[in-house]
């Protein structure tokens, strides 16, 4: 189910505070990055992806793979910065940064 509009602003104001726990290079979408991907979601609900790819197009290419991935949803995309969200339904509150700054 896609976000809501409210969803999404609450987000954005949540992820404004964060700071990238994810950062996908010029080598793409590694294993190592996906399993990565799969911890901080899993651990965090919303990260914060820093892109290190110059060209705009793979930067986006590469921003939606790793939602398909990932199974999550895209908040927001500003310059080589994603935000994007996966709602985990055994949430560990002291770890979730939806629950932790709510």
């Amino acid at each position: 189910m896609p976000l809501t509009p409210e969803q999404k602003k609450q987000y954005k104001s949540i992820g404004h505070h964060l700071k990238p726990v994810l950062t996908v290079a010029d080598n793409g979408l590694t294993e190592g990055v996906l399993a990565e991907l799969e911890r901080a979601l899993a651990d965090h609900e919303l990260i914060k992806i820093k892109l290190n790819i110059l060209d705009r197009e793979a930067r986006l290419a590469s921003v939606a793979e790793l939602c398909t991935v990932g199974k999550a949803d895209l908040v927001q995309v500003i310059g080589k910065m994603a935000l994007i969200y996966r709602k985990n339904f055994s949430v560990n509150k002291q770890l979730s940064n939806v629950h932790r700054f709510k």
